[in-house]
Parts: structure tokens; C-alpha cells; sequence
């Protein structure tokens, strides 16, 4: 099948008369939008720009970067969520360093190469920052283009993002691909909405097979997700002479390089205080009595969600060992603050802040 193009020139205009101002589009410092990029992946803009502030402030350059201390790194990235991006950045940053002389690679097929670099991190990086032709796909150019021509293909299938990956290509202005990535990433943001899309606004509007069609709600098509599982999970808060336990996760895999309190998933049939008795001890060595829950936490990640059970556990006997972690410590209330957690672990440090206040003798001595 063969498509017409779409009039590129007055999505565009458009967007020069309509673009928001973000931090990032008034750079044209490579390391700088690279940043804004990934930060920007799975986060919504207005949680991105402090963030991307202050990340900059505290890691100015690409080298600053690749010498990142790993606990600063995730502590500036904490809060952000898919933590994986920050450890991918500082390893990419760090080949960039021994590599590429400290610059960033100028085109998509050599971005590709370096750690964190998907297909569309590549092709809006080396289009906005250095002018390749080359089209990004992220989630809200696959809405666009699936209302714009009215494809009926399952949204989730890699014939469907083929399909928009050729027709972004196929309507890229030569020469001003970096406006016309960001045009497209705009429109979807503000206009071509998920839900409630504000048609009469676009400047396409004309050109939109499924506006035309009367039917731009039914675009674009997605299978349903199958079902998400939920976990319990039980930790420790195990305190010994005023500090309470907290252990280094291992560097790979979901929340790598991040601090919790120890503990881990429910066997079937298991009790939770029993649960947190036994992962208390597989994990660290120590022997503990399991006391009150103070917080019932509900989170999700992407694939699976999680109901946290945090219970005061008093310290029996034994030395902490980072059997399942990188390291183990002993810290203060006041400390933790310097240390990056999970969501979850940081919504039961605000019940043990609370609980301070009401108790003070909590964390005496």
C-alpha cells in the first residue's frame, strides 16, 4: 500500500509559533539534550525539568559524568524511576570518555553502539544535536501517525511500528529533521492526546484520515496488556544502638545500585513476619525478632506490582553480611537521607520520620 504525504511544512510552522519553552530547547549542546532525552523517556515533562536542572548542576559535562560516584549518580537520579537509565548513562558516558575523545558520536548508527542508546534515544540525539535526516519514534509520534492514516494494526506489534517508523521517514523534511522530531513529539504531547485530543487545534487536522473518518478515538489500536502480577513483600527495619540496617543492591538488574531495608517476597502459605524473619536472615546473618508493621506500601513497576510489608525488628545477635547485596550499613534516621532508595522504601522512611517525632526514643541508644 502507498501513502501521501502529509504537509510537513505546516506542522512546522505550527510548531515554531507553539512549541513550549523547556529548558532543553534552548541549548544546542549535545551532552546537554542527551540528557533531556533519556530523561524524558516513560516521564512526564513537568517532573523532568528539576531534575534535569540539577543533574546538569551536579554532573556538568561528560567527563564529570563518567566519574560519577555511583551512590551521587543514583541519588540525583532518585525519584525519577527506571533507574537503569542512570547506570546505562554513566557507562556510556564512560566508553564516550575512552572512545570518542570525551565528544558524543555524531550519527545514529555510531549512538547506537554505546550503552543506552535505543533506536529512538539515537535518532532524536543525532537529529537535534547534530542535524541527521533521521526520524524518532517514540509513543506519541506511533499515535500521531496511527490517527494521521488511519492504521487499524495492533499498536503493539513490530509490523505496526515498522510501519510509523517508515512513514515518519517517508514525511521527514530533508534538512530539519531535529524540528520536525520535536514537532511531531510536541503535537502528540499537547494535541493528538491519548484520550480527549484537542482536533480542532491541530494543524493536520485536515490531512487526518481518522478525523476525516470521524473516528479518532478508535486509533490507535492496542491489545490488551495481559495481567499484571502483584508480589508481597516483606523487610526489616532492624535497629541495633539507634541505627537501622540498610543494604546496597546489586548493580544490575531492577533498582541496581539502589539502598533498602532488607527483606524480599512471600513464599505461599508463609506468614509475612515469618517472611521477614527468614529474608532478614538469608540476606544479611543476623538473628532478629520481628515486631509490629508500621507501613503497608502499594507500588507498580512495569511489569509486575508489589504490596511492601515494613516491620520493626529488633537485632538479636550476629554481624551484618551482605550476602544478596554489595554492602551492608548501619545508619541513623538523619543518614538515610544521603542514600538513594526505591519508592517504596522512601514512603516507609517517612512513617519512620513520623514516628520520631511521636517517639523520639525510637532510634535512642
Amino acid at each position: 500500500m502507498t501513502y501521501d504525504k502529509i504537509n510537513s511544512e505546516k506542522l512546522l510552522e505550527w510548531f515554531s509559533k507553539n512549541k513550549r519553552e523547556l529548558p532543553w530547547r534552548k541549548t544546542k549542546n549535545p551532552y546537554h539534550i542527551w540528557i533531556s532525552e533519556v530523561m524524558l523517556q516513560q516521564t512526564q515533562v513537568a517532573t523532568v525539568i528539576p531534575y534535569y536542572e540539577r543533574f546538569l548542576a551536579q554532573f556538568p559535562t561528560i567527563e564529570s559524568l563518567a566519574n560519577a560516584d555511583a551512590d551521587a549518580l543514583m541519588k540525583a537520579w532518585e525519584g525519577l524511576g527506571y533507574y537503569a537509565r542512570a547506570r546505562h548513562l554513566r557507562q556510556a558516558a564512560q566508553t564516550i570518555m575512552r572512545e570518542h575523545h570525551g565528544e558524543l558520536p555524531k550519527t545514529r548508527k555510531e549512538l547506537r553502539k554505546l550503552k543506552g542508546f535505543g533506536a529512538y534515544t539515537s535518532a532524536s540525539v543525532a537529529s537535534i544535536a547534530f542535524g541527521e535526516d533521521c526520524a524518532a519514534v517514540d509513543g506519541n509520534v506511533l499515535r500521531v501517525f496511527a490517527r494521521l492514516y488511519a492504521i487499524p494494526d495492533d499498536l503493539r506489534s513490530p509490523a505496526a511500528k515498522s510501519k510509523i517508523e517508515q512513514l515518519a521517514a517517508l514525511n521527514l523534511p530533508k534538512g530539519n529533521a531535529g524540528t520536525y522530531n520535536e514537532a511531531l513529539m510536541e503535537l502528540g504531547a499537547t494535541i493528538c492526546l491519548p484520550k480527549n485530543p484537542k482536533c480542532s487545534a491541530c494543524p493536520l487536522n485536515d490531512e487526518c484520515a481518522a478525523f476525516r473518518q470521524e473516528a479518532v478515538s478508535e486509533y490507535p489500536f492496542k491489545s490488551k496488556k495481559p495481567a499484571v502480577p502483584r508480589e508481597e513483600i516483606a523487610v526489616g527495619i532492624v535497629l541495633r544502638e539507634g541505627k537501622a540496617l540498610i543494604a546496597l543492591r546489586p548493580p544490575n538488574g531492577l533498582l541496581g545500585n539502589l539502598w533498602e531495608f532488607p527483606g524480599g517476597k512471600r513464599e505461599r502459605g508463609e506468614r509475612l513476619e515469618d517472611c521477614c524473619k527468614r529474608e532478614v536472615e538469608e540476606e544479611t546473618g543476623l538473628k532478629v525478632r520481628v515486631g509490629k508493621r508500621i507501613a503497608v506500601v502499594k507500588h507498580a513497576y512495569s511489569h509486575f506490582k508489589i504490596t511492601l510489608h515494613a516491620f520493626l525488628c529488633d537485632w538479636i545477635e550476629g554481624e551484618a553480611q551482605p550476602k544478596s547485596s554489595q554492602e551492608a550499613r548501619w545508619v541513623s534516621l538523619d543518614e538515610l537521607d544521603r542514600y538513594a532508595f526505591p519508592k517504596a522504601n522512601k514512603s516507609v522512611i517517612e512513617v519512620l520520620r513520623r514516628m520520631d517525632k511521636a517517639e523520639p526514643t525510637l532510634f535512642g541508644d
